[in-house]
């Protein structure tokens, strides 16, 4: 395969060999064993396959996908390149500083070789840069796309078909893509402020459009609202297969009413943005990889995924990794014992406790995440 190219026959036959692979909806490779065996799973269907990793089904598109995954977002990054942001703080990083640069394809190569095969890009810049962090190597890795700024979240796209699919298009010719493995379309945030039917309309045909033109190989939205999640699950199956939306530490099922009752009978893959809530669940202001807390925020973050995991509805969490180091402790996090005891069940509510009460400025929302 090219770099960037996969030809329809390669499309037609990287799709079965995914369904051929999803005899059981998790696979549990590594320390973190099933308490009964799991049926035996087709390793060729895996992509970046590593027996250290867990791999889960990412719902109806039958792709397995590493129990952890890369968010697109790098919002502590200027902690190792200084003087990154520009203006808008991380939305303000300058892409084509070459220290940044290096330090994306670090973390992405460090997701390969320890058997992560997913990154979720959901902005211009995101998009930009992971595609060319994957310049060479395009088979490695799954690639969520978004380019938030074309897309369900402004007029000037939300209300065109025509007008998202030339984003669409125009985003992927920039980046050097004939395809995506999801395009997952921003949607409005906030629970209540979502969009309007004819808005959903409109993202919902860009997706099938994008499918039929073998532009996108699946399809699904990120959203904030997880009123809408439960109804919108059911009434565009084909169009949501993947669904990004926030699942954090401090995130609960509701015993009765829960959205993932919707999620699991539509069989919809769910990547959990926002583990860590905004990252206010750690007490280092940067993620400095040797300041005073580092160890104790390696250990709350891997606690934090550990607990996420518990929910088989999640596909996988997607936090955003600012260095190897980061990417190796998400890795151990998978190999550690997934239950927690009661000890670490009373370090992480002390934790999400401080997390709910210092999210940082404009989250006030995921608030709401706090049952789902």
């Amino acid at each position: 395969m090219s770099e960037s190219r996969m030809d329809r026959r390669e499309f037609v036959r990287d799709a079965a060999v995914a369904a051929a692979g999803v005899a059981a909806s998790t696979a549990s490779l590594g320390a973190a064993k099933p308490k009964e065996a799991a049926p035996p799973v087709n390793r060729a269907s895996i992509l970046n396959y590593n027996p250290d990793m867990e791999y889960r089904k990412l719902g109806k598109t039958g792709l397995m996908v590493s129990a952890v995954c890369l968010g697109g977002h790098w919002k502590r990054v200027n902690t190792m390149v200084k003087g990154l942001f520009q203006g808008d703080g991380w939305l303000g990083a300058d892409i084509k500083n070459s220290e940044f640069m290096k330090n994306r394809a670090d973390v992405v190569t460090r997701c390969m070789e320890v058997g992560i095969n997913y990154i979720d890009a959901c902005t211009g810049a995101e998009v930009q840069t992971y595609s060319a962090a994957l310049k060479g190597r395009r088979d490695k890795m799954y690639l969520g796309y978004s380019w938030y700024e074309h897309e369900s979240r402004f007029g000037e796209w939300q209300n065109s078909v025509e007008k998202m699919m030339q984003g669409f298009d125009e985003g992927l010719k920039k980046c050097g893509l004939d395809y995506v493995d999801v395009w997952r379309i921003t949607t409005q945030e906030q629970t209540g402020k979502g969009n309007t039917e004819k808005q959903v309309e409109v993202a919902m045909e860009c997706l099938d459009r994008a499918k039929k033109q073998g532009k996108a190989r699946f399809t699904g939205v990120s959203t904030h609202d997880r009123n809408w999640i439960a109804t919108a699950v059911e009434k565009y199956p084909d169009q949501l297969q993947v669904i990004c939306t926030p699942y954090t530490a401090g995130s609960k099922v509701l015993p009765q009413h829960s959205v993932f009752e919707a999620v699991k009978k539509c069989d919809v893959g769910i990547f959990g943005i926002k583990p860590f809530g905004g990252n206010s669940l750690f007490k280092s202001p940067d993620s400095d990889p040797n300041g005073a807390n580092a160890e104790e925020d390696d250990r709350l973050s891997r606690m934090a995924i550990r607990y996420i995991l518990c929910n088989p509805a999640i596909t996988a969490p997607i936090p955003g990794l600012i260095n190897i180091h980061q990417v190796d402790n998400m890795a151990k996090a998978v190999k550690e014992r997934r239950e927690l005891d009661e000890k670490e069940k009373a370090e992480l509510e002390l934790a999400t406790q401080r997390m709910w009460a210092n999210l940082p400025a404009g989250y006030g929302w995921l608030r709401n995440w706090e049952y789902v």
